[in-house]
Order: C-alpha cells, then sequence, then structure tokens
C-alpha cells in the first residue's frame, strides 16, 4: 500500500483566516471527500499533516480539535474513505518547535511512528510551507490551487517549478492514479 500526506486546511476543506475553531465551521471542499475515497479504494494510506496553531493561540483546544477530526474522518468514510492518521502541529509560528511546517517535524514524526519511509510519497499542499516541509523530508511535493494555493503560486511560482500543481485535490488524486490521462 502506498502512503499520501494530505494538507488539511486550503486542500480537503474550506481554509478560513479566523481559523477552523469547531465542527460546525469544518466545511469540506467539493469533491475532497470523493478524491480521498478514490485513494482508498486504490489501496492508498492517507494520512495528514496539519499545522494548528490555533491551538497555541488559545482559539480551541485539542478536544475541539479532536471533534473537528471525528467530523471529518465521519464525512470522509460517508464517501467510501479512510483516514489512517492524522499528525498536527498545536505551537505557534514562534514556538521553535521542529514539528511546525515548513520544517519536516511531522514528516518525521509520520515516518517514525508508521515505520515508512516519507522519500517520494506524494504530499498534497495548498500553501509554501507544505511544499517546504515536502521536500525538506524528502517526499514528493504537489500544489493544489484551493486554499491559499492560488496564492502561493502567484507569489512563489518560480520556485514552484518542479512541482506539480493541479486546480484541486480531485485533479491530483486524478494525475496520481491516471498519470499517462
Amino acid at each position: 500500500m502506498q502512503l499520501i500526506i494530505l494538507d488539511r486546511d486550503g486542500v480537503i476543506n474550506k481554509d478560513s483566516d479566523e481559523f477552523i475553531k469547531s465542527p460546525e465551521e469544518w466545511e469540506a471542499l467539493p469533491g475532497s471527500l470523493d478524491a480521498i475515497a478514490r485513494l482508498t479504494q486504490h489501496g492508498y494510506r492517507i494520512v495528514v499533516a496539519t499545522n494548528q496553531s490555533g491551538i497555541a493561540r488559545k482559539l480551541y483546544d485539542v478536544h475541539t480539535l479532536n471533534k473537528i477530526h471525528h467530523k471529518m474522518h465521519q464525512q470522509v468514510m460517508e464517501h467510501g474513505g479512510l483516514i489512517e492518521s492524522i499528525f498536527f502541529c498545536p505551537h505557534g509560528p514562534n514556538d521553535e518547535c521542529s514539528c511546525r511546517k515548513p520544517l519536516p517535524g511531522l514528516f518525521e514524526e509520520i515516518s517514525s511512528r508508521m515505520n515508512v519511509s516519507v522519500k517520494d510519497v506524494p504530499a498534497i499542499g495548498d500553501s509554501l510551507r507544505d511544499i517546504e516541509a515536502a521536500q525538506a523530508a524528502g517526499a514528493a511535493p504537489i500544489l493544489v490551487r484551493t486554499g491559499n494555493g492560488t496564492k502561493t503560486l502567484y507569489e512563489h511560482g518560480e520556485i514552484l517549478e518542479d512541482v506539480p500543481i493541479y486546480c484541486d485535490l480531485a485533479q491530483a488524486v486524478e494525475g496520481l492514479l491516471n498519470p499517462a490521462a
């Protein structure tokens, strides 16, 4: 089974500058749940790697984050998909941790806890920090234009030349499953 790593906000669900602070605020992006189901049906092990600085900012706690993730798991399962694990960084931007993307700590934790290499593993994100974390860990970054993706492409396009770019998660999954199409 092949591993794939997904960012959460802006890839699976709508992002918000105000943070996703409750299950009610979590809303799947069109096509993302079906895309995860397709990956599941094609034998992929799906994990999520996400920065969740709202915890450090005291906007929500781990209990609330678990409720948000429960909603995500439920909706993914209703579409026939399965997210195996969620790895998150609860730290703020100035906490100097090793797990906050763009550092590769979450990818290293995935590798260690799941006893797999993340080398060349597809890692889909919508921001430069997602791409940089994947590259630092030796994974294969993919950018989607949802969430912050269009802004990321506009601001950093010159350094994304070798990174595959897709409109959304559904199109990225199609590209992975049918590379010749």
